[in-house]
């Protein structure tokens, strides 16, 4: 077994320093050891997107992301869209479209949508769907998701 390593990282804002075994992944660290239970741990393969958390502003999924790969880096977790308390366009969006039921899915879509409007702030339809289409959500339907993604795109244009 390799040993562990010093790991030195940015976590929603917050310089972070914490010694990780090399194969831990950046889920369990979050998850597990610094107590953000806002990612979910679903497929544990890539597939369904629950994980979503941002690297430097890019959405990868964490199930999958070493922790020592963040190593150096930034990483914002759906805790850290909100520090304050007040909400975002695209959180808020989300209440205002009602584009969650069981709400398991919604920080994972909430992380793609705010890296997808960080890149592309003003996505047609089929570019929000192609910007959430790694995350799975068995109860919305996708439609009020898709509306919410491009209520805060537009709010956001509106400003």
């Amino acid at each position: 077994m390799a040993e562990a390593v010093d790991l030195r990282f940015e976590v929603n804002g917050r310089a972070q320093a914490i010694r990780v075994e090399p194969r831990e992944l950046l889920a369990d660290l979050l998850r597990l050891r610094l107590g953000l239970t806002g990612l979910k741990v679903s497929c544990d393969v890539q597939v369904c997107g629950a994980c979503t958390v941002l690297v430097d502003g890019l959405a990868v999924s964490a199930c999958t992301y070493l922790a020592v790969d963040a190593d150096g880096r930034s990483v914002r977790t759906v805790e850290g869209l909100a520090p304050d308390g007040e909400l975002t366009l695209i959180q808020q969006a989300f209440i205002d479209e009602a584009a969650f039921q069981c709400g398991f899915c919604t920080p994972g879509m909430v992380m793609a949508a705010t890296a997808l409007l960080a890149d592309n702030p003003t996505p047609t339809r089929e570019e929000v769907v192609a910007g959430i289409e790694g995350n799975l959500c068995r109860c919305t339907g996708y439609v009020p998701i898709v509306e919410a993604v491009l209520a805060a795109a537009a709010a956001e244009d509106g400003r």
